[in-house]
């Protein structure tokens, strides 16, 4: 009797989550590019009592801004969800595991560039133990997403060009072209050049593909949004077009039209 109560004990604290099966995913690499692949080990541990396991699935996961009338919030957004597992019950203290390859979506915000962290962005992947009746938080592992060669020109060539980084988010919606529920906006400002009293602020977007991106560029007038609002220009490269001279040039002529088309001198 006082077994079976005690059993009974522990599947019901199991399903409020203590004593419950335990996952932790163990990634070969916490770097990773867009467009390639997050690769890993999940172990599953048994709680206290046996347990079935509906589904183990692992998934990319961003920190995404949502502007609403009362403010700014935050959400966590998963994507790219893939089931490494399931349909089987794993026993009290018993362990099991298994491999998975995670594609990286072309359109993953990047967290880093070189050593430098971009703060405000943050991606990692959520392993997620389906366990019928019971709670369980899963496991979240932080990685890090380095531009590809062309993301990376470009800010290269903004730089040349007079620009510094100053911010960097992870703004809910969708620009056309996503495939995404969210986009990313690296925000860069002129610190010197001929730019310096035409634009306060310029925000980089990539729309990022298989054969080349897209880079969105949005710029406002200097005195803030409220004097004159925002601008935008969109163009496309390839992956391999690295020349660093060639995206300097083919950057001013944008930013002289974008300039040019809101009469900013």
């Amino acid at each position: 009797m006082c077994d079976r109560l005690g059993v009974g004990m522990r599947r019901m604290m199991a399903r409020l989550g203590v004593g419950n099966a335990d996952v932790d995913a163990v990634l070969d690499r916490a770097e990773t590019l867009p467009g390639a692949m997050v690769t890993g080990v999940v172990n599953i541990k048994g709680g206290k009592v046996d347990q079935k396991i509906n589904e183990v699935r692992v998934a990319l996961e961003a920190t995404v801004e949502v502007d609403t009338d009362e403010g700014t919030r935050y959400e966590q957004v998963q994507f790219g969800t893939q089931k490494v597992g399931g349909d089987f019950t794993i026993a009290a203290g018993d362990t099991t595991s298994g491999r998975f390859e995670l594609p990286v979506p072309w359109q993953t915000p990047i967290t880093d560039v070189g050593s430098w962290h971009l703060k405000g962005v943050r991606i990692g992947v959520r392993t997620t133990v389906d366990i019928p009746g019971a709670v369980d938080p899963g496991d979240l592992d932080p990685v890090r997403v380095f531009p590809l060669p062309a993301q990376e020109a470009v800010l290269s060539a903004l730089g040349d060009l007079g620009f510094r980084f100053r911010s960097a988010d992870v703004e809910k919606g969708r620009l056309q072209g996503s495939e995404l529920p969210f986009y990313q906006e690296i925000e860069l400002t002129p610190s010197g050049g001929e730019y310096r009293k035409r634009i306060r602020e310029l925000e980089v977007t990539y729309l990022t593909g298989p054969d080349g991106m897209e880079v969105v560029l949005e710029a406002d007038r200097r005195g803030g949004l409220l004097r004159g609002g925002e601008s935008h220009c969109r163009f496309r490269i390839r992956h391999d077009e690295l020349d660093r001279a060639h995206l300097v040039g083919l950057l001013q002529g944008q930013l002289t039209e974008l300039t040019r088309r809101r009469g900013w001198r």
